[in-house]
């Protein structure tokens, strides 16, 4: 009787557990395992930030896909910060549950997933073409050889010019175009000079203008590892700090702490330009009553050997976890971002999102002239200054050395000297970084 207890206990036993491997493959879409020990599913989950531009972007990449996977694809809107949290939770523990097929990774922080948790993401060096892509965008997603990421959107920046301001002080656009910054900073004081308006704005707590100046000569943080701090002997940097406070000390700053007050700054007419991301234009058509007074050209450059006048700022790409689907989603990345000129033909025209995907630029919606902008081919111009835009590796730690360079840079408005500032911002993010 013992004997035939223990084997009715066995039975039931596999018995369950047959019960809950099926319910699991239930529950994830599951149904035959590809070659490489995937799933198939019939769902596929996307996070993104962002309604208005990344979501509408997944949305519309939804209306496009007509690839061989009949995949339904849920998009879920979280944060940006969320997103960065969860994964970091998620990955760190080991374990991919919960975690979505597709997510949206800002350029900037797509080191430090890549080289944390290689294994966690599948690589779609056979998916994708890189050479379709701007080239500036390959550095950022890809890690030892192999292509993780699908490049989205250009960050590519420009500097946006307020005509009438220009024509007040005596300048044409053709004076600003293809300058340096120690130029800009010479119009800028004849343009508040003759008007009362300050160039551009500044926020002392955040340094995107340095990091616009320094991928101008291709240079960036940290050294091309990606991990090791590059400030004591970076000589782009110093040309940055340089650069801002000559702004500064020519008082041609409006002095602004946040969002609403950098808009307002342009939209009220306060300034005279800005320099930053292509994603700035909607911002600037608000104002309706300036259309025709504005103009975008080339961002200045430093003034030094090698240096272009072509930058970047912000931008992101999609990357596939290494989860059950993945195939199904690097097939919907493929046949929608991966390869869709039509698409980006919708995406500049019904959300303003200007791609890096080669093919599309010689699309009509590239070469549609803007009246607010006095019928310059905007979105066509942008697209060529991302071809100029010198790659670099963001690496691990932008946003965490810029937080140590802030308390620099009001160090040395105050007057410390700036050798001292950068190599004592060297020895904390060594220190910190470790």
């Amino acid at each position: 009787m013992k004997k035939l207890f223990l084997m009715l206990l066995l039975l039931v036993g596999m018995v369950a557990l047959a019960a809950c491997s099926s319910g699991d493959e239930a529950s994830s879409g599951g149904s035959e395992s590809s070659s490489e020990g995937s799933k198939s599913v019939d769902k596929i989950t996307a996070w993104a930030w962002d309604p208005a531009f990344n979501i509408a972007a997944l949305e519309k990449a939804k209306e496009a896909y007509n690839g061989d996977s009949k995949v339904e694809v849920e998009i879920i809107e979280n944060a940006q910060d969320d997103i960065i949290q969860k994964l970091n939770t998620g990955l760190s523990s080991g374990t991919t549950k919960g975690m979505p097929n597709i997510v949206l990774i800002e350029d900037y922080r797509a080191q430090s997933f890549l080289q944390a948790y290689p294994d966690a993401f599948h690589p779609l060096t056979d998916v994708i073409k890189s050479d379709d892509f701007a080239e500036y965008k390959i550095a950022t997603t890809s890690y030892e050889g192999e292509q993780y990421g699908l490049p989205f959107d250009s960050g590519v920046a420009g500097l946006y010019v307020r005509t009438d301001y220009l024509e007040e002080a005596g300048y044409t656009v053709e004076d600003v175009t293809n300058i340096t910054w120690d130029e800009y900073i010479e119009v800028g004081k004849k343009v508040k000079e003759a008007t009362g308006k300050n160039m551009l704005t500044l926020d002392p707590n955040d340094l995107a203008q340095v990091r616009m100046m320094i991928q101008t000569n291709g240079s960036w943080y940290v050294e091309e590892d990606g991990s090791t701090p590059n400030l004591a002997n970076n000589e782009a940097l110093a040309k940055g700090f340089e650069t801002y406070k000559k702004m500064m000390d020519a008082d041609i700053a409006k002095i602004v702490s946040d969002w609403s007050q950098f808009v307002g700054a342009f939209n009220s007419g306060d300034v005279a330009s800005v320099p930053t991301g292509n994603w700035i234009t909607p911002s600037v058509k608000q104002a309706t009553d300036q259309s025709g007074k504005w103009a975008v050209v080339p961002m200045p450059r430093l003034d030094m050997e090698g240096a272009v006048n072509a930058s970047n700022l912000g931008g992101s790409s999609w990357y596939v976890l290494n989860v059950d689907g993945k195939e199904e989603a690097a097939d919907f990345l493929l046949n929608t971002f991966g390869s869709n000129p039509d698409l980006y033909q919708t995406l500049v025209k019904d959300i303003g999102a200007i791609g890096t995907f080669s093919a599309a630029a010689e699309g009509d919606a590239f070469a549609v002239e803007d009246e607010f902008f006095g019928g310059q081919q905007i979105i066509s111009d942008f697209s060529q200054w991302t071809d100029e835009i010198p790659g670099v590796n963001y690496g691990l730690h932008t946003y965490a050395i810029e937080d140590i360079l802030v308390t620099g840079m009001q160090d040395y408005l105050n007057g410390a000297e700036l050798s001292k500032v950068l190599e004592n911002s060297q020895a904390q993010a060594e220190a910190q970084l470790k």
